[in-house]
Order: C-alpha cells, then sequence, then structure tokens
C-alpha cells in the first residue's frame, strides 16, 4: 500500500484510521531512514506553519458569519481542524519515538540490514527488488517494504546467495538473494 495518499496536505478521518494501520510492533523501536525522518518532518512543520492556520482562519471566519449549526464552512472547518490536530500528534508521537538508521554506514554490505535493498528470486526465476526501510516509509510502488513485513523478515540476515524460506497465503515459497546494496555514504 502507498502511503504518500495518506500523507496529504489534507488529512482526512478516513487516513487517519489507514496510519494506525500502520503500527509499530509492541516493545520494538520506531527505525526511519535519514530521508524518511526529514520526510515526516517537513510535513509536520507544513501543518503547523501553513495547513492548520489557513483552517483556523478560515473557521474563524465561518464562526464570525452567524449561526454556526448550520454553516458547513464552520462545521466543515471545525472537523479538518480536529483531524489535522490529530495527524499533528501522531506525527509528534512517531517524531519523537524515531531511531535514524543510517544505513550509508553498513560495514556488513555482504548481509541484509535495515535500508538494504534487496533483489531476490522467486521459486518461477522472476526477480525482484525490495528496500527495507520504516514502516512510515512504505511505499510499494517504489518497492519500500517495512521492516516488519514478511518479506523483509524473511530476507533480514540473509547472506548473498542464501534461499530464505518466505510465509505466503498459499505456504512457505523459497526465496534466494541475488543483490544486496546501501546507499552511498554522503
Amino acid at each position: 500500500m502507498n502511503t504518500a495518499g495518506l500523507r496529504e496536505s489534507h488529512p482526512t478521518e478516513q487516513n487517519e484510521v489507514e496510519l494506525e494501520q500502520f503500527q509499530i510492533p509492541v516493545g520494538a523501536k520506531n527505525y526511519i531512514t535519514p530521508a524518511g525522518y526529514h520526510k515526516l518532518k517537513t510535513e509536520l512543520l507544513d501543518l503547523l506553519d501553513h495547513v492548520r492556520p489557513e483552517v483556523v482562519r478560515t473557521v474563524a471566519w465561518a464562526a464570525a458569519n452567524g449561526d454556526r449549526s448550520e454553516n458547513a464552512d464552520y462545521l466543515y472547518g471545525k472537523r479538518r481542524l480536529r483531524a489535522i490536530d490529530k495527524h499533528i500528534r501522531f506525527l509528534t508521537k512517531r517524531l519523537d519515538n524515531a531511531q535514524i538508521v543510517d544505513s550509508s554506514c553498513q560495514e556488513n554490505v555482504d548481509q541484509v540490514f535495515f535500508g538494504a535493498m534487496v533483489t531476490y528470486a522467486t521459486e518461477d526465476g522472476a526477480e525482484h527488488s525490495v528496500t527495507i526501510v520504516g514502516v512510515d516509509e512504505i511505499n510499494l510502488e517504489h518497492g519500500y517494504v517495512s521492516w516488519v513485513s514478511p518479506i523483509a523478515r524473511a530476507l533480514l540476515k540473509a547472506k548473498l546467495g542464501d534461499l530464505v524460506p518466505l510465509q505466503t497465503p498459499t505456504g512457505t515459497v523459497q526465496i534466494e538473494v541475488l543483490k544486496i546494496q546501501y546507499p552511498e555514504q554522503s
């Protein structure tokens, strides 16, 4: 699932429910890449500095127009303000609990760890590539999978050439690690 749509500039109540699905396992740390941390922080600052103040101005204007019980601008604005505030709390909590992992500093590059881009082959010979990232960075269109996903858990700690079992809804399949890459140090 692509989370890009979950972090639009105007969060909705449905999006907040979808965001809650990306839970970090109890007792686990919120691992995140430096780019993912920067993206979340930028989103939070945009909500605080631009989006929320604009909605507050709209709600204040709508409230000044009279009867609030039949004022659609006021009612919609208040609902939107609640959704924005909830998203701000969510982002603040995620950033406070984040543990940034810079995988470009990885020294053991022949083994799969957080931040690795892994190319693997399935039993039918098809090749796939995934990058293992934090739960807030999932983007399947670009091959970014969470470190808690079944594919990432199967690949973690595997080495080049390893055959690893992957649990799928149809049963266990073997995948072969063909290539492991880490981002270059900047």
